[in-house]
């Protein structure tokens, strides 16, 4: 497998936990989404919309599109987690269509990204792509483990890129058009 099936097989397990995860997260009771909790970020819905502010930005320097770190200025935080289900949903989507049009000699290009008073800094969109996956993963971590606390079970992510483990999810990944 190339780097570029990896990152497309990447982008589509990002999406179908991040859909497991808030099915979840839209099943609490009221209150339990804003509930200060120990982690990281103090409750669901700061860690929740942590995540989708900084896939932005990481995506705004793989498109080359300008914003930087305007992307936090501009970012209005979710207070409903419907709604911010759906904003995780379109971004989930938008990133798969980037990593599908991806060529194997774009990963190694090399684009600005914007770290404020630390200048613009190249970085090659290979790297970029693994340190947004890998930034998902660990904040979804914390998110399973918050609910842990809550009226709903923390669902099963570690199913997804085996075969074995498909049978069992070929509804979700086929609901989604994975």
């Amino acid at each position: 497998m190339d780097m570029t099936s990896h990152f497309c097989r990447m982008a589509r397990n990002n999406l179908w936990s991040n859909d497991r995860i808030y099915r979840a997260v839209t099943a609490l009771q009221p209150g339990e989404f804003a509930a200060t909790r120990t982690s990281f970020f103090p409750s669901l819905q700061e860690t929740l919309n942590h995540i989708l502010e900084v896939d932005l930005y990481y995506l705004d320097m793989i498109e080359e599109t300008g914003a930087g770190r305007r992307i936090f200025d501009r970012f209005v935080v979710f207070e409903d987690a419907v709604a911010l289900a759906e904003a995780q949903l379109v971004f989930d989507r938008r990133l798969v269509a980037v990593c599908d049009r991806l060529a194997e000699a774009d990963l190694d290009r090399r684009v600005l990204s914007d770290r404020g008073e630390a200048g613009q800094i190249p970085e090659r969109i290979g790297d970029l792509l693994a340190h947004l996956f890998i930034h998902q993963i660990h904040h979804r971590g914390q998110v399973h483990a918050m609910l842990s606390g809550t009226s709903v079970a923390p669902p099963q992510l570690d199913e997804f890129f085996l075969d074995y483990d498909l049978q069992f999810r070929v509804g979700e990944v086929e609901g989604l058009g994975l």
